[in-house]
């Protein structure tokens, strides 16, 4: 006999970098005893490279800019050349702990939100850690409905333009529909006229962030 079954059990340690920006809130004082709410932004594939101010274009990143007293801290990796963020969600769950435990953070409003790519990056990260986020908010993305168990338990709010011809609206329904299915907490929001670019009326809306406080875990 030329082969025998063997089983390899070893620990190995996987080294991860990653370039982000962080947010810290108007007021933000380390010698305070205030727990901030945190948000997780996973940004879109145009903005993925070497250079992290490209990250400030769109979303979270964008409205922390010029509102230095949004009150979240605000975590946003960059996404490096030719990759995704399934690829490198051990990196981004990695800079999110390292912000959680530098900064004075409440480990119960984590909440997760991206657009496009960052959309889909937030089905799979929420999916991949449940019980980790009070809340998701995936914006013009998708994943895969086989997901829908992993994903029930945690509150859910999608957003979709109906003319999408980048990610076609059926990605975030079909979602949508397999977790309230399996009977999950989710809600949909189509934006009759809208292409693509369904993040800048999401993310300039402040019920969205009344929303995600509403949760804790």
């Amino acid at each position: 006999m030329s082969q025998q079954a063997c089983k390899l059990d070893k620990e190995i340690t996987k080294k991860v970098t990653l370039d982000y920006l962080l947010h810290l809130p108007e007021g933000y004082d380390q010698n305070s005893d205030q727990k901030w709410p945190v948000i997780l932004f996973l940004h879109g594939s145009g903005e993925r490279g070497s250079n992290v101010e490209l990250v400030k274009v769109h979303g979270i990143p964008h409205i922390a800019e010029h509102d230095p007293a949004f009150p979240f801290i605000a975590v946003s990796p960059q996404c490096p050349d030719h990759s995704d963020w399934n690829a490198e969600k051990d990196a981004v769950m990695a800079a999110l702990d390292e912000v959680m435990a530098g900064y004075n953070t409440d480990p119960a409003r984590v909440y997760l939100t991206g657009l496009s790519m960052g959309g889909y990056g937030t089905w799979q990260l929420a999916a991949g850690y449940p019980g980790r986020f009070a809340a998701a908010v995936p914006v013009c993305g998708g994943g895969n409905p086989k997901n829908a168990d992993a994903l029930k338990e945690t509150p859910i709010w999608a957003f979709h333009g109906a003319k999408d011809d980048v990610v076609p609206l059926s990605e975030s329904e079909d979602m949508v529909e397999a977790i309230q299915a399996a009977g999950g907490d989710v809600l949909l929001t189509v934006y009759p006229e809208a292409n693509h670019n369904s993040w800048t009326e999401t993310y300039d809306n402040k019920e969205l962030y009344n929303w995600f406080l509403k949760h804790s875990l």
